[in-house]
């Protein structure tokens, strides 16, 4: 049910100038009944001035009347043809003045790390412009050296449901394109939900990142190098010389009867 505008101030003009229930006062400004006996009791709303919605085109006076005389009758919203469709408005949302200055940051998150989102996309979801997120795509915004990336649902531009919809539409429609996507591109498109129920990666520490197909040692080869060395378990077996060959002997003893 639509409500009427400054829905306060026009409690407080039936408060004062007429004999409706709270109840149907209530009901009509979109308050809670005991809100309405506040304002009736000089507690709430002290200060404001009343709003006559029959003089602003929200009431007509046959309406009032008709509430005055059955408690039961509900209050209803002057037709106004103009005011139609106000509700359905398109175009950016609107975003608080504390958290306008977080825009940039937000909008170089999303190109940073959903390049696939289309402008309009963006607009929707943190209430920009498109020049302005043409210009942090292209980095020639004024600001661009001193914009760090931060996520929109933290500071609280668009809520997660709504990021992992533009994603998934945006995927939706590169797979409709044809296009090709890579392996990080595909990880982002997946939805939050998603994204928690998969089973984490092994993460390769940076000291030895770039050396996955080295390995510390060798099975095989070590197997053959303790066969080789063979078994120095006892001390007789560490201190045993190998045996000399018969042609070492012989140049030995050449070598000898020559000195001599």
């Amino acid at each position: 049910m639509a409500k009427p505008i400054m829905a306060k101030a026009t409690a407080v003009w039936l408060v004062d100038n007429t004999t409706i229930s709270f109840k149907q006062i209530a009901d009509f400004v979109g308050l809670h009944e005991l809100e309405v006996q506040g304002i009736a009791d000089g507690d709430v709303a002290q200060g404001v001035k009343g709003f006559d919605p029959i003089a602003n085109n929200q009431l007509t006076q046959d309406e009032v009347d008709a509430a005055q005389d059955n408690p039961l009758h509900k209050l209803k919203l002057k037709y106004n043809a103009a005011a139609q469709g106000e509700e359905k408005r398109r175009g950016p949302r609107y975003t608080p003045l504390s958290k306008r200055q977080d825009r940039p940051a937000s909008i170089l998150w999303l190109v940073k790390f959903h390049p696939e989102l289309s402008d309009g996309q963006i607009s929707k979801l943190v209430g920009t412009t498109k020049p302005t997120i043409q210009a942090i795509r292209e980095r020639t915004h004024w600001n661009i050296a001193n914009i760090q990336p931060i996520d929109p649902v933290a500071l609280g531009l668009c809520k997660q449901s709504e990021l992992d919809m533009a994603v998934q539409k945006a995927a939706a429609r590169k797979a409709a394109a044809g296009e090709v996507m890579n392996d990080d591109e595909r990880r982002k498109l997946v939805s939050t939900e998603q994204s928690l129920g998969m089973e984490a990666e092994p993460k390769i520490p940076t000291a030895i990142e770039g050396l996955e197909t080295f390995t510390l040692g060798n099975d095989d080869a070590d197997e053959d190098d303790t066969d080789s060395r063979g078994d120095y378990s006892d001390a007789d077996s560490f201190f045993s010389l190998p045996d000399s060959d018969d042609n070492d002997d012989n140049d030995d003893d050449e070598d000898d009867s020559t000195g001599r």
